[in-house]
């Protein structure tokens, strides 16, 4: 296993179809690798995003003749590298998509892979509302992949919101967890940072999430603020507010000493609620 290794988290701007998604994902992806990553994580629906009459409508394909993870899957081997391909649409039976985030091996193997399963249905202000269940479809499925990079969990953006979760993919081993998103500005100013770092505290685990930053045809936008967040609760990488890439040393041996510190995985109780009507 790999106990400490440079990670980089790839700023992109949203892109309305595959290829130009790709042209965006490569063009970051080779600074990231000629500045020494061996892991490379990429956004939320990096494989294309926007939105038409208010709905999200990300370009689609199955899984088989997805363009953008063929290709992901030969750069990762070509390049020698890791690399989370944050989410892209899948089609599925019912004539949705699945929001399906991939762990890709430095050979070019699929080695895990996540269907988000918390949905963005939120009414922000009376002008600002969000449907994505309207076009995808939620998963019902969490796992931890062991790999030589530490055991790794994955989840999808509005997923942060959900605390078990992390607890979850935790207690099973997990000491990295992505978040790959498309934090909107409004709840990434107000949330997003003190999100991240409460589910690393919570389970001294690193976080790393990528995010999107700009403008998404058809309307809407990214916060960008990609982070790499340390078992401790601290930032140790921030992607700003600009497109491009940030880059930040994972020592895994970290997150043993601070759940030695504070072994709260190991503290969970059971409870039992009582309703009063006093």
């Amino acid at each position: 296993m790999e106990k400490t290794f440079k990670i980089a988290c790839v700023q992109t701007e949203p892109k309305p179809d595959f290829e130009n998604a790709l042209k965006e994902i490569f063009s970051l992806a080779d600074e990231a690798v000629n500045l020494g990553a061996q892991f490379i994580t990429l956004p939320e629906y990096c494989g294309g995003l926007k939105t038409e009459n208010g709905k999200l409508s990300p370009p689609s394909s199955s899984e088989n003749e997805h363009l953008v993870l063929n290709e992901i899957k030969k750069y990762s081997k070509q390049k020698k590298v890791f690399i989370l391909l944050g989410s892209i649409a899948i089609l599925n039976s019912d004539g949705k998509i699945y929001n399906r985030s991939y762990i890709i091996d430095d050979k070019g193997f699929i080695v895990s892979r996540y269907d988000k399963v918390h949905l963005f249905d939120v009414d922000l202000s009376e002008t600002e509302k969000y449907r994505e269940s309207n076009s995808v479809t939620g998963g019902q499925i969490i796992n931890v992949c062991d790999t030589k990079f530490g055991m790794l969990g994955q989840t999808v953006c509005y997923d942060i919101r959900f605390p078990y979760l992390y607890r979850e993919l935790s207690q099973a081993g997990a000491q990295i967890i992505f978040i790959p998103a498309v934090f909107t500005q409004k709840t990434g100013e107000a949330h997003w940072h003190v999100l991240n770092r409460a589910r690393a505290i919570e389970n001294g685990v690193f976080i790393v999430s990528p995010g999107a930053i700009g403008k998404i045809q058809g309307g809407g936008g990214g916060y960008g603020h990609s982070l790499v967040v340390n078992p401790w609760g601290e930032i140790i990488s921030d992607g700003g507010d600009k497109r491009g890439i940030s880059l930040a040393e994972i020592n895994l041996g970290e997150v043993q000493q601070v759940r030695n510190k504070i072994p709260s995985l190991t503290h969970d109780k059971k409870i039992n609620l009582s309703k009063s009507n006093n």
